[in-house]
């Protein structure tokens, strides 16, 4: 086997390698002495800060605000780099300085986005980093007259806008203000929900509905999976919210916690105030998380709808699944529980876990590791009170999140085989 096909049989692996090798790097820079920080800061806190920057977490043991400029410019990099990713940069650089990708390099990601063809990645790829750095700018623009307006100064509103508009794209949740967005304007809000959802929705999805304007073309099934998922689940969020907090809550808010919920970890209010269900409520949304191919994490829109479709379609007597006029194929419908099922496992030992090792309450637990593995960076106010151990078992929860899903995803697909004999069926009682 040659180089180039063991590159195409195992592209999980350059994810995973890529990303463990920028949380090192980012831990190195934050923990060195070009990088000052007001107090002690641990090696470990360092790891855990570049980890939750890199995997767009956004849950910390330290304060962001605490880090000289040079540092928050670091993480800012992390940031911006673990929500693109590396496969896309570098990709987008080689093809930049040759003009075209190689073979190997176009089949893994096609193998990646299973529903986008090999001989497209070239067109897709500068596509991806127009809206990624459009999206940023304009948010960006926006969030500078938020904050100008809130007191900030000129210069200050200018670092805030960026800081925050590539934080929210990138579903990373990480700000240099303590309070995170607490209190601020109505024009902040929005533009970071509207940023939250651009980066959640998955770069796919833009390309799909801009060749759909531009050449005329239908939009996939994936598209419109996510689409109305999003839709879904921002508008049950958002108005169960209001009905859980008894008007408690403000309308702007009940939205930006629903959106920001899925895997964004910015706060407009204090998660501890609210009521158990409230948080219970949240605790979903977090498990569900972004869209495939985008910057946050949970085990994604379209896993989620196809599970509960297919219990639906199931519970009506039907056991062949049309969405849209499409017939769903039973490996995708396998998969989907098959992951399901390996996110609800982790959460379940990483919750048991920390249970073992901490005095906390068991939503406090399974809140904090259900944020880390969503990659959300939302918390009931534990994170700085963890152990040792307790930051090791978060760490582990959000590189698992960020990159676990998608890594499996292409394990089955590489290691998927036609089985030389076919053996007769048997039922197995179920229920």
């Amino acid at each position: 086997m040659t180089q180039n096909q063991k590159r195409i049989v195992n592209p999980y692996k350059y994810l995973v390698n890529t990303f463990l090798s920028l949380i090192l790097i980012g831990a190195i820079l934050l923990y060195s002495p070009f990088v000052r920080f007001d107090g002690e800061l641990h090696l470990i806190d360092a790891i855990f800060t570049s980890t939750s920057a890199v995997c767009v977490t956004g849950l910390t043991t330290v304060n962001v605000s605490d880090f000289s400029f040079i540092g928050q410019i670091v993480i800012l990099m992390l940031i911006q780099l673990g929500g693109l990713g590396i496969m896309y940069l570098s990709s987008v650089l080689f093809l930049f300085l040759r003009g075209q990708l190689s073979f190997s390099q176009r089949l893994m990601f096609s193998k990646y986005h299973g529903t986008y063809e090999y001989y497209n990645m070239e067109q897709i790829l500068p596509i991806i980093l127009a809206y990624t750095f459009s999206a940023e700018i304009i948010g960006a623009f926006f969030l500078f007259f938020g904050f100008f307006m809130e007191g900030a100064s000129f210069w200050k509103s200018i670092y805030f806008g960026i800081f925050h508009s590539i934080s929210a794209f990138c579903n990373a949740g990480l700000s240099p203000i303590n309070t995170s967005i607490v209190g601020l304007n109505p024009i902040v809000k929005i533009t970071i929900m509207f940023l939250i959802v651009l980066g959640g929705l998955g770069f796919y999805i833009f390309y799909d509905v801009y060749m759909y304007y531009k050449e005329d073309l239908k939009l996939r099934l994936h598209t419109k999976v996510v689409l109305l998922t999003t839709i879904a689940l921002i508008l049950i969020g958002a108005f169960g919210l209001l009905f859980l907090e008894r008007g408690k809550l403000a309308i702007i808010d009940a939205f930006f916690q629903s959106i920001t919920a899925r895997t964004a970890g910015f706060n407009t209010v204090d998660l501890a105030k609210l009521t158990n269900e409230s948080n219970f409520l949240i605790i979903f949304l977090m498990i569900i998380g972004a869209s495939p191919a985008s910057t946050g994490g949970g085990i994604k829109t379209s896993t989620a709808f196809v599970a509960f479709f297919t219990i639906y379609t199931v519970l009506k007597g039907k056991f062949y699944f049309v969405i849209f006029k499409r017939r769903i194929p039973t490996e995708t419908i396998m998969r989907s529980f098959s992951l399901t099922l390996l996110y609800l496992f982790v959460l379940f030992i990483g919750t048991i876990l920390i249970l073992a090792t901490h005095n906390f309450s068991l939503l406090d637990s399974a809140f904090e590791v259900t944020s880390a593995l969503g990659t959300v960076g939302l918390s009931l106010g534990i994170t700085k009170e963890l152990s040792y151990i307790g930051k090791i078992i978060i760490i582990l929860c959000m590189f698992l999140g960020r990159v676990g899903p998608a890594a499996l995803l292409l394990m089955m697909i590489n290691k998927e085989k036609m089985d030389k004999i076919i053996y007769p069926e048997e039922k197995v009682l179920l229920g």
